[in-house]
């Protein structure tokens, strides 16, 4: 790769290393330079410029970050679109994530130009987490040190996947002493649950009896003949010996007791046994909190299917101090799947915003929302590849011939609102359509109704690139260097939304914060496509 200041004529093809501005001319870094850029550039004076020139055998940033994530993910972990030479991984289920990490260190050492960064190893993720990034520091990677990647990647396999939580029916026995408050039983009974229920369990059944190794240990023997998948023993007092009530219990039960104390902290006094095939874990005092302890640590990777024996417990002492952390985290009270248990997992969410209120005077006696193309509404397109893509929410504003416009969109799962002031323009829309917008989003992709060759492909990989804390907290698509639509703004800018008049959108604010603006390249025009006119809508069929 050549890499330096390049006169113009030298410099097409080339990548910005560098934004450039000059007499009205912005271009960001990372812009491929046309035979178009070099002329304005010398008409504004410009004589040369930083960039990158890939030369024969480099492997663009783009497509070598995407070969090695595809290569580097296992099973239960999917890619993300590349962009600036990054792609992101994410886990498709709750469980717990499981790194080489050898092979991880071993892939970083072979050139600073491929860097690969993950979560730690084992961590508890939930669906949809993001868990590891591929980033490649230069425009491109040298063939030679692709082909040593590759080679590494080949003879060890994916170095990442994730271990799913099992659906396990648990079942939890509490042992009383005289004075043992009832309250202390219900509230360990309801963190239980939840902790059951944050790796996907169900807690099926609960005993309560004597703290007492006879009565204990019958109390265990029925939980077996219930069918509990994993049993839980939270004690009265406790286990402070091999020989001590709950080991005792699980012998007289005909069970094996296999490790006793853990290197964490809380969490010290945990005990890990077996009764057949049954796993039955003796929990530490702190297991009555919903805080994060050693114990958490123990059943997610039980319930994921990992090894949890005496070495990888006595593993667990680097990093297992857990007592001064100012803000331990609490086990997540929903299940994984919940939308509020995915709002600060590390992927944004965003929601869709469909226009869908105009006038369509251009197009004269027809709305063309509600025209056919393809044998289906306009409008219906735009909210399919919403539908389709990654948005967590799909909004849809509905005004003139309202009525119509819903009765195209059928039972689709949109929230619908209706802006009554469709006169008014586009950014009247635009206000009602952020005033709907969810809770706890990151950001809105704002789709236009009438640009139906937009698809759900071109929104994620707008969803891809949005980054606020890299600086593309506006994402733009481009079509041969010209600028489209759909856009996504950063939730910061809804305010700025609710301040705008006339029948214009938001595009002002593009040009004042071009600071924040990511240009993502498309593939395909539809970007750039919307129907207006008879004519537009004739053609379009045309084109098929």
């Amino acid at each position: 790769m050549i890499f330096g200041a390049l006169p113009l004529d030298q410099a097409e093809g080339a990548i910005l290393a560098h934004a450039v501005k000059a007499d009205g001319i912005a271009f960001k870094k990372g812009r491929h330079l046309s035979a178009r850029d070099l002329e304005q550039l010398a008409s504004a004076g410009v004589t040369a410029v930083t960039a990158a020139k890939l030369e024969a055998g480099d492997v663009h940033e783009d497509t070598a970050a995407a070969e090695i994530a595809e290569a580097a993910a296992g099973a239960g972990i999917s890619c993300g679109p590349a962009f600036t030479g990054r792609v992101n991984l994410f886990a498709d289920t709750a469980g717990v994530f499981v790194t080489d990490a050898h092979g991880i260190d071993r892939l970083n050492a072979i050139d600073e130009a491929v860097t690969i960064a993950t979560l730690p190893h084992l961590a508890a993720v939930a669906p949809g987490q993001m868990v590891a990034t591929v980033k490649i520091i230069p425009f491109a990677v040298a063939a030679p040190v692709m082909d040593r990647v590759t080679a590494a990647l080949t003879a060890s396999g994916p170095v990442l996947r994730m271990a799913a939580f099992r659906p396990l029916r648990f079942a939890l026995v509490q042992t009383q002493l005289p004075g043992t408050a009832a309250k202390v039983l219900d509230k360990t009974s309801q963190v239980t649950e939840r902790r059951v229920a944050s790796v996907g369990g169900r807690l099926v059944a609960e005993r309560r009896c004597a703290h007492d190794a006879p009565d204990l240990a019958r109390t265990l023997r029925a939980m077996m003949a219930d069918g509990a998948q994993m049993i839980l023993i939270a004690g009265a007092s406790a286990i402070t010996d091999r020989r001590d009530v709950l080991p005792a219990a699980i012998e007289l039960a005909g069970g094996d007791v296999e490790h006793f104390g853990m290197p964490v902290d809380p969490g010290n006094l945990l005990l890990t046994a077996r009764i057949g095939d049954v796993p039955v874990l003796g929990l530490p005092g702190c297991a009555r909190s919903p805080k994060l302890n050693g114990f958490d640590w123990v059943l997610q990777r039980q319930v994921a299917g990992l090894p949890v024996g005496r070495d990888e417990i006595m593993g667990l002492g680097v990093g297992g101090l857990l007592t001064e952390i100012p803000t331990r985290p609490q086990p997540r009270s929903g299940t994984p799947e919940e939308p509020a248990a995915r709002a600060t997992d590390g992927r944004p969410r965003i929601a869709a915003l469909v226009l869908a209120a105009g006038q369509s005077r251009r197009m004269g006696a027809t709305n063309k929302l509600t025209a056919l193309v393809d044998g289906k509404p306009m409008v219906a397109h735009a909210v399919d590849a919403a539908l389709a893509s990654s948005a967590s929410t799909v909004v849809v504003v509905t005004g003139h011939q309202a009525a119509e416009v819903r009765a195209s969109l059928g039972d689709r799962p949109v929230a619908l609102v209706n802006n009554s002031e469709f006169a008014e323009g586009l950014s009247a829309s635009l206000k009602v359509g952020v005033a709907a917008l969810p809770d706890g989003i990151d950001g809105a992709v704002v789709c236009l109704g009438d640009m139906p060759r937009v698809t759900a492909a071109d929104l994620d990989r707008l969803i891809g690139a949005f980054n606020p804390l890299e600086g593309r907290a506006i994402v733009v698509p481009t079509w041969n260097g010209k600028r489209g639509n759909p856009v996504l703004w950063d939730r910061r800018f809804f305010a700025a939304m609710q301040d705008l008049s006339g029948d214009v959108g938001a595009k002002h604010l593009i040009g004042e914060n071009e600071e924040v603006v990511a240009e993502v390249p498309m593939d395909r025009a539809g970007v750039l496509l919307d129907v207006d006119t008879p004519d537009a809508l004739a053609r379009l069929e045309a084109a098929g």
